[in-house]
């Protein structure tokens, strides 16, 4: 997880191999009955959600500066920032690659697609990041998912985008995490088809 990177945390990683539906397993079921990634167990306290889990790990290592802390004057739009993306940008997406109408304008949780987008390319216009300036774990947050979702066509890689990718993703955190998650992806497709990772 690149947030983890950024924050230099020291922390126990289990990975599942999806494909082989292990997160659908009893043993991570007992984790997560939703059977969905990531789950953090901190103590006893158990975060999901990816949002919930970004904003927790940026909380709980404010010398690393990700999270705007309470007082600061831009924690109010962090915190819409990171809600806009599970509320709003994430159900447009979603509806927007099964082809589905977003439903009642009064009933929609993000209106329409369109105005979603806008809101969010305009503010990254202003960049260099969504806070201006500052660099936040909701950088971590946005510029992964529209890596994924411009490389998937779901999200249109226009030149606003195209470059807040790049910004983030030329971290050395960003590209520390890339290479180790291709080594992971080599060896569990190695396990799984019984061959020497490549």
């Amino acid at each position: 997880m690149v947030l983890v990177e950024e924050l230099g945390a020291d922390v126990d990683t289990v990975v599942l191999d999806m494909k082989a539906g292990e997160h659908r397993q009893p043993a991570f079921l007992a984790v997560n009955p939703m059977g969905k990634v990531p789950a953090l167990l901190d103590g006893d306290a158990l975060v999901t959600e990816q949002v919930g889990v970004f904003l927790f790990l940026a909380d709980r290592f404010p010398e690393r500066g990700l999270a705007p802390a309470i007082g600061d004057p831009l924690r109010g739009p962090y915190l819409r920032w990171m809600a806009f993306y599970g509320s709003s940008f994430e159900p447009a997406c979603i509806d927007r690659a099964m082809k589905r109408e977003p439903g009642n304008r009064g009933m929609s949780a993000y209106g329409d697609y369109e105005t979603v987008l806008r809101t969010l390319t305009d503010q990254l216009a202003r960049g260099p990041y969504l806070l201006g300036e500052r660099f936040t774990a909701a950088d971590v947050l946005w510029g992964g998912a529209l890596g994924w979702l411009t490389m998937f066509g779901i999200v249109e890689k226009t030149p606003v985008i195209a470059a807040y990718i790049e910004r983030v993703t030329s971290r050395p955190a960003h590209r520390a995490v890339t290479a180790r998650d291709a080594e992971l992806a080599a060896a569990l497709e190695a396990r799984r088809t019984g061959g020497a990772p490549a």
